[in-house]
């Protein structure tokens, strides 16, 4: 009976599936040294939140991985490069990271049985200007009578 090291290594070697290890930009390139004042060679790899690649993606060896990794700490300690970056996104409205078992923000409650009712507290425009008005009359009122006594 083979032990399950062994079944496992059998298994890898059976897999018709060959990869092609990706080469690195450092070799490509010919980069002897990784600088970190480099921050074009650099942000090649970082992803588009700022976060270092992983190796398996950037085709780096462990000892690039390591240079990589610590000229973006050493930029990133010298404000060269940012340590995370905002990306802009539009929420499309579909389920959430908890599958939308909660029903939403509101805790499950339909939109007719929300805390804050507000269907009857509708305000027009011509409301609105009344009352901006009325504020503005009053600070015009309160002005004056300052600037009499």
């Amino acid at each position: 009976m083979a032990s399950k090291k062994n079944k496992a290594r059998s298994a890898r070697d059976l897999n018709p599936r060959k990869f092609k290890k990706k080469t690195s930009v450092l070799v490509i390139e010919k980069v002897e040294y990784v600088d970190y004042k480099d921050v074009d060679l650099l942000q090649r790899f970082m992803s588009d939140r700022a976060k270092i690649r992983n190796r398996r993606v950037a085709g780096n060896t462990l000892q690039q991985q390591r240079e990589v990794a610590n000229a973006v700490k050493v930029a990133r300690e010298m404000a060269l490069l940012p340590y995370a970056k905002r990306v802009a996104s539009t929420r499309t409205g579909g389920r959430g990271r908890d599958g939308g078992r909660d029903g939403g923000r509101d805790g499950g409650r339909g939109r007719d049985e929300s805390v804050n009712d507000t269907a009857n507290d509708t305000v027009t425009d011509d409301e609105v200007v009344d009352q901006v008005a009325e504020l503005d009359g009053a600070a015009d009122e309160t002005t004056t009578s300052d600037g009499e006594a």
